[in-house]
């Protein structure tokens, strides 16, 4: 099935399946903190080998302790069903 841009309603739904993320501006943005920087790198190495399984890739910031997440389909200009399922299999490094 092909990506497509999501309506504000289905991303209004999607949204309630990825507890702590936010929406704004065609993005899909995490800010979490963890413990000791090493922990945080530790997430982020996490994040990267479900990003490259997925072959979609977020923006990604740390600082220090705490890291921010930004997910958007750039190639379509907006949010798709690909971000959502990615912010999925994020949240559930964090169980």
């Amino acid at each position: 099935m092909p990506l497509r841009l999501l309506a504000s309603d289905e991303i209004a739904r999607r949204h309630i399946d990825v507890p702590g993320w936010c929406v704004a501006e065609k993005l899909l943005t995490l800010n979490s903190t963890f413990p000791s920087f090493p922990d945080a790198m530790d997430f982020i190495n996490e994040v990267a080998r479900l990003a490259e399984k997925a072959n979609h890739h977020p923006d990604i910031e740390l600082r220090q302790r705490t890291v921010k997440l930004s997910l958007t389909t750039h190639s379509m200009g907006g949010l798709t069903e690909a971000d959502f399922a990615l912010a999925r299999h994020i949240n559930g490094l964090q169980d």
